[in-house]
């Protein structure tokens, strides 16, 4: 069993990582985890959320989660960003890579990343 200064350090390192998928931020990343999603990669893309969010420093400010159907099967993974005053943004075909680029141009920048949007996956 692990002492209680190593069970302390484990639990400070993911209390970022909880809060990030448990808190209401000004913005929302919500990624599609029903079976079609979870089939084509959407676990590994919601733990790359978590862990660039972080990584970029951005935990307060943004929330990771996960939802149920999107309703658009054949664009999974699908990746919701949700902005008060904006339009949602959707993601489609997101992989583990495509996520870094999003924290930082979408998230931290305030651009959508629009070649990996619905709009221009059709």
């Amino acid at each position: 069993m692990k002492s209680l200064a190593e069970l302390q350090a484990i639990k400070a390192k993911m209390q970022d990582k909880v809060a990030l998928r448990e808190g209401s931020s000004e913005k929302r990343v919500v990624v599609g985890m029903a079976t079609c999603g979870i089939a084509a990669g959407a676990r590994p893309v919601l733990s790359a959320f978590v862990e660039e969010v972080s990584k970029a420093g951005l935990a307060g400010s943004v929330t990771v989660s996960q939802t149920g159907c999107i309703g658009l099967c054949q664009y999974e993974p699908i990746v919701e960003v949700f902005e008060a005053g904006k339009d949602r943004v959707t993601y489609v075909k997101m992989t583990a890579d495509k996520v870094a680029r999003v924290v930082e141009e979408h998230l931290k920048g305030g651009n959508p990343v629009a070649e990996y949007t619905i709009t221009n996956n059709k």
